[in-house]
């Protein structure tokens, strides 16, 4: 598929070319490599018997994240990107990229608006300390110019094109039109987008979505934030560094992180296993050192994971590894390279506190309902004050089900028992003090 709708395919990756190689002469090679690294490593995971509750794009990595996710197969996934790269091949020659500036992105912000006609906009949240700028090439030289001058570290990211930024407009609106009524199944994990804000919904039309991102910022900070606020606390990166999941260290030290594809870390089928539910007996999580040192823990502290796919834009360009290994087809991170991240909260999910299991139930309710958060509390009758009628309710009993991985839905349920946020938050509590004890 690839050599016929590029003209190239995946040998040239796999001959042992090195990433900066690549992304110097054949970028589109590369990031067809990353979406395949990280679709073979995930699958490698699940073979292994790891399980996730929800999965996290990062950019180019929202199409991994949705393969993984069962919305769409391998070869839909590769398709989408080639038409992806195609769009962009065609409709940018602005010469732009990115700039990673160290620092939250207000004070980014605050850099940029001294050259409001420049160009240039924050393009990636990355947390706390990285935020990544797009633009055309002489605002970011500019922009470095200012950060340096304030003390704040400034990295040219080798990107092809400036991701995330309006000059990408007219290939994005290419891309819309090549995608249109694309088809997808349901999700059968579900996909967290840094770019929306929102988990994806099976109503959502996902040619126009990941068109959309070329010129829609990433806020991976917040979603992390999000994310950590119902619960996730272990992170697995399913590529060939460590980019996203030292951002989520940098703002969560306390948070597990996995990296299976450095090898002197840990391996795809010690994680595979390690974050299988179904194993038995004691084990310990691989205490080998990550880039903010070992991580030992034990089954009682790790709940269900969730798969998350991470993306491109490393700290620096020495995060890009040195070769695009063919055995395991290893991520290259570049700066629009997609990997996957794997995510699962803290502690088992049965010993979570009820506020912690609520806040998750909320933010479904949330997103699918498109209701303010705050409107859940304990008391909130769902259907008098809400007018969640009981057709919706069994829905989303069953999107519970799903992310608590709760099993098959006890013949007797009646959701009309259910009636107040309150009743439901108390429904999941009980059913995983259920399965925890048996």
């Amino acid at each position: 598929m690839a050599r016929g709708m590029l003209g190239k395919g995946l040998g040239r990756a796999f001959s042992g070319e090195s990433a900066e190689r690549l992304l110097d002469e054949a970028p589109d090679v590369l990031q067809l490599a990353v979406f395949a690294t990280s679709t073979a490593a995930f699958r490698a995971l699940a073979d292994e018997g790891a399980r996730f509750s929800v999965l996290v794009g990062h950019s180019l990595g929202e199409i991994a994240a949705l393969v993984a996710g069962g919305a769409l197969d391998v070869a839909e996934g590769a398709e989408i990107l080639c038409h992806r790269i195609i769009a962009l091949r065609e409709h940018d020659s602005s010469g732009g990229g990115l700039l990673a500036l160290g620092c939250a992105t207000e004070r980014a912000q605050q850099i940029l608006d001294l050259l409001p006609t420049s160009g240039a906009v924050i393009a990636v949240d990355n947390g706390p300390e990285q935020t990544v700028v797009s633009g055309p090439a002489d605002a970011l030289r500019r922009t470095s110019a200012i950060a340096d001058a304030v003390g704040l570290s400034a990295t040219v990211l080798r990107a092809p094109h400036p991701f995330h930024s309006p000059l990408l407009a007219a290939a994005a609106q290419d891309l819309g039109r090549r995608l249109t009524g694309y088809g997808r199944r349901g999700l059968g994990v579900p996909v967290f987008s840094p770019i929306l804000g929102r988990y994806y919904r099976d109503s959502d039309d996902l040619g126009q979505l990941l068109a959309a991102h070329l010129v829609t910022p990433v806020r991976f900070g917040a979603a992390v934030e999000r994310l950590h606020r119902s619960g996730v606390g272990v992170w697995v990166e399913v590529g060939a560094g460590r980019a996203l999941t030292s951002r989520v260290r940098a703002a969560h030290r306390a948070a597990f992180v996995h990296t299976p594809l450095l090898a002197d870390v840990d391996t795809l089928r010690e994680t595979g296993r390690f974050l299988a539910p179904a194993a038995t007996g004691p084990r310990t999580a691989p205490t080998a050192p990550t880039a903010q040192g070992p991580h030992p823990t034990t089954t009682a502290e790790v709940p269900r994971t969730v798969p998350t796919a991470q993306g491109p834009h490393p700290t620096t360009t020495a995060e890009v590894p040195r070769t695009v290994p063919a055995a395991e087809g290893a991520q290259a991170a570049s700066a629009d390279s997609p990997g996957r991240a794997a995510v699962a909260e803290g502690r088992p999910a049965a010993a979570q506190p009820r506020e912690a299991i609520a806040a998750r139930v909320r933010d479904l309710y949330a997103t699918t309902l498109e209701y303010p958060e705050e409107v859940f509390e304990d008391h909130a009758e769902l259907e008098a004050d809400l007018g969640v009628d009981s057709v919706k309710r069994v829905e989303l009993m069953g999107r519970l089900g799903l992310l608590f991985e709760l099993g098959p839905r006890p013949e007797d349920l009646r959701v009309s028992d259910y009636r107040t946020f309150g009743q439901v938050v108390d429904f999941v509590v009980d059913s995983l003090a259920s399965a925890d004890a048996a």
